[in-house]
């Protein structure tokens, strides 16, 4: 009896001792959040005010900063105006290098299976909202993140890529690149019961905390916090002061263990096949094959390894990341600043003139008006009528009636407003022929286009800037992959004549043997944008330049079958409308015309 008493009491110890460092383990990092929340709110109130500004507010500072008694009543928003005009819909398209000659399918492999994914995703949609954010904030950021939801027959899991506003991300105080952090924290707005779905935990109902949404009934903030540590890259998450989430390595594998075997622990089973009914959770680093892997180049990692008495099991380690999960896309590159410097901000002076100006001129020409002058004690009878009837006493009363227009002089406030809008553009380096209206100062369409295109050239470090981003995401999305993806993925790509073909993508192709025989997964890959693809993934222009190509004798002589027959073979790889059955008439002919050669 007293060792039962004694073995309870020791368990009793151990659960307060864990409880205790899980409280303590939240306090250090909600200590740390709130110095890090608290060292960024001057940069969160400048985010505020640039987003009223792009959605046109009226308030009216002072030389100081101070805000005027009186609010603009008409105002021009530069603003809104000069982010649209730079507003891009092309989304870089990946290119992958390999730096061994060996690697090149794996490489073209790696190109593919990106541009399935940026295809399954919505990226028009999130592209569209991210070039507003970074225009406006001076960057804005993307979450690359493992869906182990999302499940079919075949697999489990999916790659996933959330934009995360600038407002949303709390850096750690002085350090101004995401990778060289020690830490960081995200505020995201979650439901009660997505949260209770995703962690398998009820919320308190003073879990609210809400930062973000004022509806905290329905909705709560959920402050995720991820750091580095000896283990590799630590995720904790709670809502007020709950704890959800708190794993060293939230990417590693976990496995529940027999406590006195080792043995995993089958699912649905309450005991171990030893009779123990005590289960650890532990951390996988090794993968043991079930069976014979064949890769893609026809290679097979055998499911034993050694000879003879040294015959094993193949392990495999499991890939290991060591980056953060996020990408900072920057507006144009500071020194010293986290995100680049913000086009809003950049005009603001320009802005807050132009709302005094606008107000000033509709004040002007509100206050003037028609004043009509007549004798004293005489009226006009004010109905809808046409004509207006004034009764006289005598013809002499008639001299004295008159009507003075008192109209002021607004021509130096508009064209002080208009050199207000002309210094805005010229200090974001836009041009009348860029936003597509009448350019006074281009008297032909080549002039345009020249003027247009010195324009692009000025804006060329926000594309460089765009470019580097999405190589960097392409980047992590590859190492997720090779982390979490653990059955082969379809990939739909094309052949070098254009037609469909299909592959699969296998973490296993990366995988390779060092001088000792262990296994390492080789993700030395150069990830960068392709130039060229945007152009590809635009048909229309694609179809334009396969015409101008026939049309200069590129696949032989205009008008013979082979040329119009690789003419509608580059036409059906392009998707262009009914190319497929033309080309298929046009094989048709040019076998009728070698028969007919045969018979000559």
């Amino acid at each position: 009896m007293e060792k039962i008493l004694k073995i309870i009491h020791e368990r009793k110890e151990v659960i307060l001792k864990q409880e205790t460092d899980v409280s303590g383990r939240l306090a250090y990092w909600q200590d740390k959040y709130e110095r890090a929340r608290c060292a960024c709110s001057a940069e969160r109130e400048d985010m505020d005010r640039r987003e009223r500004l792009y959605l046109g507010d009226k308030a009216i500072r002072s030389p100081k900063g101070l805000l005027a008694a009186k609010d603009a009543t008409n105002v021009r928003n530069l603003a809104f105006e000069l982010v649209e005009s730079q507003i891009s819909s092309v989304i870089p398209q990946p290119r992958v290098t390999a730096v061994s000659p060996r690697n090149q399918d794996n490489a073209r492999s790696i190109e593919d299976k990106l541009r399935n994914e940026l295809d399954r995703i919505p990226f028009e949609v999130l592209n569209d909202q991210q070039e507003r954010t970074t225009f406006i904030q001076g960057g804005s950021m993307m979450l690359v993140e493992w869906d182990g939801s999302r499940r079919s027959h075949t697999s489990v899991g999916e790659l996933s890529v959330k934009l995360i506003h600038p407002k949303q991300f709390i850096p750690q105080p002085g350090v101004d690149e995401v990778q060289e952090m020690d830490y960081f924290f995200l505020e995201t707005a979650q439901s009660r019961e997505g949260l209770r779905r995703r962690y398998g935990v009820e919320l308190q109902d003073d879990a609210s905390g809400s930062y973000l949404e004022a509806n905290s009934q329905e909705l709560v903030t959920l402050v995720t916090g991820y750091y580095r540590n000896e283990r590799g890259i630590g995720r904790i998450s709670w809502v007020g002061g709950q704890l959800l989430e708190d794993l060293e390595d939230y990417l590693a594998r976990r496995m529940e263990r027999c406590a006195a075997c080792g043995k995993p622990r089958t699912a649905g089973t309450s005991s171990c096949s030893c009779g123990s009914r005590s289960f650890r959770e532990s951390i996988e680093k090794w993968e043991m094959l079930g069976a014979d892997i064949t890769r893609s180049d026809g290679s097979v990692i055998p499911l034993y390894s050694g000879k003879g008495e040294e015959r094993h099991r193949t392990r495999i380690p499991f890939y290991k990341m060591d980056r953060f999960p996020i990408v900072v896309r920057k507006n144009v590159s500071v020194f010293g600043r986290l995100l680049g410097s913000s086009d809003v901000e950049a005009l603001e002076d320009q802005q807050n003139a132009v709302k005094k100006l606008a107000t000033k001129v509709e004040e002007k020409l509100l206050k003037g008006g028609s004043f009509v002058l007549l004798p004293r004690g005489k009226m006009v009878r004010r109905t809808d009528e046409e004509l207006k009837v004034i009764e006289l006493d005598g013809p002499d009363q008639k001299a004295m009636i008159d009507v003075v227009n008192v109209q002021p002089d607004v021509s130096r406030d508009m064209a002080m407003l208009e050199q207000n809008y002309l210094w805005a553009k010229s200090t974001l380096g836009i041009s009348d022929s860029f936003q597509g209206k009448e350019d006074s100062t281009a008297v032909s369409g080549r002039a345009k286009e020249f003027s247009a295109n010195q324009t692009a050239g000025r804006l060329e470090s926000k594309r460089v800037m765009k470019q580097a981003a999405y190589g960097e995401l392409f980047q992590l999305m590859f190492q997720m992959l090779l982390c979490c993806a653990d059955e082969p993925r379809p990939v739909r790509s094309r052949d070098i004549h254009g037609s469909p073909e299909y592959r699969t993508f296998s973490k296993y192709d990366f995988l390779e043997q060092d001088a000792a025989g262990e296994w390492y997964y080789n993700d030395g890959y150069l990830f960068s944008t392709d130039t060229a693809g945007t152009l590809a993934s635009n048909r229309e222009a694609m179809w334009q330049e396969t015409r101008v190509n026939y049309r200069d004798g590129a696949f032989g002589e205009p008008g013979s079958l082979q040329a119009l027959l690789m003419f509608w073979e580059v036409m059906e790889g392009l998707s262009y409308p009914l190319a497929s059955q033309i080309r298929a008439q046009m094989e048709e002919q040019v076998r009728e015309q070698k028969s007919l050669e045969v018979i000559k």
